[in-house]
């Protein structure tokens, strides 16, 4: 009777300090999020990935310090030498170790973990950089300091971009690998944007000195974010017989007439669209009599363009995406045809947007189609190819450059345009099959 009488009080207790029931809440419907709210999820779905994130910041870095050094190179070679051709040639060093050893670095990123290489390609540039900045403290850089570090920048390039190309699918899946790849374009656009007109602004304020610590510090943080991945991009497949690996590799480039195409635009319009660039500086005091700030608000006003165009792309563009890619070489020649003879600059700064758009096309929808139809077992050999036409450009400044000198910046520029643009109709014309894409 007396447990009965404990329990009892044990429940009556219970009963009074128990809190008291919370008031039933009507659950508001959530509503499906509208046309912008899914356009703007899918434009950054591949963030969501936390891998992704790290490789990406580290991509913004990195291409922030090479964009700062577009300007801060090109305009203290020019400074040191006076001369059009030896700022070409500053500029053209970087292109026979990419030609040389892309190849190569495809066939490495097929062959160790991805992951390492960028570690050590990384700390590589950290260290070429900081060679250059050394150099300008202690004054004893000269114009072969410049080309030095560029030829090295070339050599380790050719490691890095394979791999960090390669990666991309293993980080995010192949569902979201062309949302990756835009986003890395959208990235790359964002730096073309803000850091020309940085550098510009930095090297007119205070020197190349503090511009070039600057790109030092971006580098090496860009190596600690790369730490952060997972050892995801292990080898495909090992043998003991990496020239036999190459050159499987480069037949099953040949036998897929599609990737065959898609690589020949890019090499194409990477040695005529691109090396202009490298002589800004030229065409900023030859043609408008101005200083580094313009050379940097041009290459920002590519980065407008270039920005818009991949965060369209990013968002999911699936239909006649071959189609665009073939016109943007043609709008891209017609915009450098413009710059050459109208020589007003703001007009100037609206055609550098064209010619951003068409860098977008290029950067985004090819590389997403080359990556589409090859297979992870040959991903990094093709991207070794495609990342040869990092290497052309610099080929291609040197007889622009020589030109420049020659006829004049404005003569130059308008017969690289024409052929871009003749170049593209050809393509548009001819290539059917990735016009269908």
């Amino acid at each position: 009777m007396r447990s009965r009488d404990c329990a009892s009080l044990a429940d009556d207790i219970r009963n009074e300090t128990a809190a008291p029931e919370a008031p039933a809440v009507t659950a508001r419907p959530v509503r499906p999020a509208g046309p912008v709210g899914r356009r703007i999820s899918s434009t950054f779905a591949s963030l969501s990935e936390p891998a992704y994130r790290s490789l990406w910041y580290g991509m913004l870095l990195v291409w922030g310090s090479l964009n700062i050094q577009m300007v801060a190179r090109a305009q203290l070679a020019y400074d040191l030498s006076r001369s059009a051709f030896l700022v070409g040639l500053v500029g053209a060093a970087f292109a026979p170790p990419v030609l040389l050893f892309s190849l190569f670095g495809g066939l490495v990123a097929d062959r160790i973990d991805r992951k390492v290489i960028m570690q050590f390609t990384q700390l590589g540039l950290a260290a070429n950089t900081l060679f250059v900045a050394v150099s300008i403290t202690t004054d004893t850089v000269t114009i072969w300091h410049l080309i030095s570090a560029s030829f090295i920048q070339g050599l380790l390039f050719a490691f890095m971009m394979p791999a960090r190309q390669a990666i991309v699918p293993q980080l995010v899946g192949k569902e979201r690998m062309g949302n990756a790849v835009a986003l890395n374009s959208s990235g790359m656009s964002l730096m073309t944007l803000v850091a020309p007109a940085l550098g510009g602004v930095m090297y007119a304020q205070v020197g190349p000195e503090l511009v070039y610590y600057v790109m030092f510090a971006f580098t090496a943080a860009a190596f600690v974010l790369t730490a952060r991945l997972p050892g995801v991009g292990k080898p495909v497949q090992k043998s003991g017989k990496p020239i036999a690996e190459l050159a499987e590799g480069l037949r099953y480039i040949l036998r897929n007439g599609i990737v065959l195409t898609l690589l020949a635009i890019s090499l194409v319009t990477a040695i005529l669209a691109m090396p202009f660039r490298g002589l800004l500086p030229v065409l900023a005091d030859e043609v408008f009599g101005r200083g580094p700030e313009a050379v940097g608000l041009m290459l920002s006003s590519i980065g407008v363009g270039a920005l818009a165009g991949s965060l369209v792309f990013a968002g999911g563009v699936r239909k006649g995406r071959g189609l665009v890619l073939m016109i943007s070489s043609i709008v891209s020649g017609i915009a450098l045809v413009g710059s050459a003879v109208l020589p007003n600059y703001t007009v100037l700064l609206l055609f550098m947007v064209l010619i951003g758009v068409g860098d977008a096309a290029r950067r985004a929808l090819n590389n997403t189609l080359i990556m589409e139809q090859v297979d992870d077992a040959h991903r990094g050999r093709v991207m070794g190819v495609y990342m040869m036409n990092f290497g052309l450009m610099p080929v291609g400044t040197l007889p622009l450059a020589a030109m420049a000198e020659a006829w004049g910046i404005a003569r130059a520029l308008t017969v690289v345009g024409v052929m871009l643009t003749a170049f593209g109709a050809v393509f548009l014309v001819a290539a059917r099959r990735v016009r269908r894409l």
